[in-house]
């Protein structure tokens, strides 16, 4: 069973993962490392996710959809995962960069609506935030799309450790790109998953983001109750 009306509303023709794999022809693998960079770094609204699980699921593929010559599956696998993980890294560190350069334009005090969404105090709570779950919010940030690229701007404008953020980024960096594409290759082979590849793609979107609603979950039974 699938959602055919679902699906597209969730990744649109152009965003969809296997669309852009196919269009990028034999340079897929450098095409894919080069969305990674830019969705983890300025752009939040591509498929990352979704992406990297459908890399590995057409890696599984008989033949193969991404093929380097004559190399069998797990071979290819190798190769893509230290590349998509550089790229996952990269894009974040390129992210951090430029929150920390435009940071102190964007956050300052001014009238209106964009006053109230770059309001320097979010700086100042954020910078907070990162020194007491500094490591922990970059882990988790990592696998929910969006959050992973504003969390490493705010990260840089904060004025976040770059040494702190360097480790952390890259332990989750790698942690998501070789997880997510080791699942489409595994999962990929099963029969139910390709039959209904709609259906795990909005999963995907759906499962990633659990750890910040356990997060959030888990301080609101840390906090207080301010009705005593």
């Amino acid at each position: 069973m699938t959602l055919p009306g679902l699906a597209p509303l969730l990744l649109p023709a152009w965003l969809d993962p296997a669309t852009l794999i196919h269009a990028l022809g034999n340079g897929a693998l450098w095409g894919v490392a080069a969305i990674l960079i830019i969705e983890c770094a300025i752009f939040p609204f591509l498929p990352g996710d979704s992406l990297l699980f459908t890399v590995g699921m057409l890696i599984a593929m008989t033949p193969p959809s991404i093929t380097f010559g004559t190399l069998p599956p797990w071979a290819v696998l190798v190769i893509c995962l230290p590349v998509l993980s550089v790229a996952a890294v990269l894009g974040n560190v390129i992210g951090y960069s430029v929150g920390a350069r435009v940071g102190p334009l964007l956050f300052r005090p001014r009238p209106g609506f964009w006053g109230r969404v770059f309001d320097p105090k979010h700086v100042l709570t954020t910078r907070a935030f990162f020194d007491s779950h500094g490591p922990r919010a970059l882990l988790l940030a990592r696998f929910v799309p969006v959050l992973r690229t504003f969390v490493t701007l705010v990260a840089g404008a904060s004025g976040m450790a770059r040494g702190t953020f360097l480790r952390w980024t890259a332990v989750g960096g790698v942690a998501w790109a070789v997880l997510l594409t080791l699942a489409g290759y595994f999962l990929g082979q099963v029969p139910f998953v390709g039959d209904n590849i709609e259906v795990v793609l909005v999963a995907i979107v759906a499962v990633s983001l659990l750890p910040m609603v356990i997060e959030w979950a888990l301080g609101r039974r840390r906090s207080p109750d301010p009705r005593g």
